[in-house]
C-alpha cells in the first residue's frame, strides 16, 4: 500500500506517469521511505519537487543528499543521486555490472522487476547518510 502524499502536487506528478513506470517509481519511493525509517540517524524525510520530479531530502538532520525518482530519457524508471557525489561509483564498485547506469547520476530500470530492495536499498541508505 502506498503511503499518503503530504503534498497533492507530488501525487499528481506520480499520477501523470505511465502506469507501468508509476509502479516502479512508487516502489522506489516506498524503498526510500522504508530505508529512512529503519535508520534513526536519517530523521524525517521530506518529499518535495525538484526539477519537477519527486525528491527526497533530510532537512532536519542534513544527513543525506537528495534522491529523486522519475522517468529518464533512456528508461521508464530511474533513481537519481547528486552527480557530484561518489554514490554511483561506490555502488558500481560494490555491485559491478549489476545495473544500467547513467554516469554518476542515476540507476536506470526497464520495469519494476529490476528493483532489488537489498542492492538498491544499499545505495539509498548511503545517500540518506552521505554527510555523516
Amino acid at each position: 500500500m502506498t503511503r499518503p502524499f503530504a503534498d497533492p502536487r507530488i501525487a499528481e506528478i506520480y499520477d501523470s506517469y505511465d502506469p507501468s513506470a508509476r509502479a516502479g517509481l512508487l516502489a522506489l519511493r516506498e524503498l526510500i521511505l522504508d530505508t529512512a525509517a529503519s535508520d534513526d540517524r536519517v530523521g524525517k524525510v521530506e518529499e518535495a519537487l525538484r526539477w519537477g520530479q519527486p525528491a527526497y531530502l533530510t532537512p532536519v538532520t542534513r544527513s543525506g543528499t537528495t534522491l529523486r525518482v522519475a522517468p529518464h530519457k533512456s528508461a521508464p524508471i530511474a533513481l537519481f543521486v547528486h552527480c557530484q557525489t561518489s554514490l554511483i561509483s561506490d555502488y558500481s564498485a560494490e555491485f559491478p555490472a549489476q545495473d544500467r547506469l547513467d554516469g554518476t547520476r542515476a540507476i536506470l530500470f526497464d520495469d519494476l522487476s529490476g528493483i532489488d530492495p537489498m542492492r538498491h536499498g544499499w545505495l539509498i541508505s548511503r545517500a540518506l547518510t552521505y554527510h555523516l
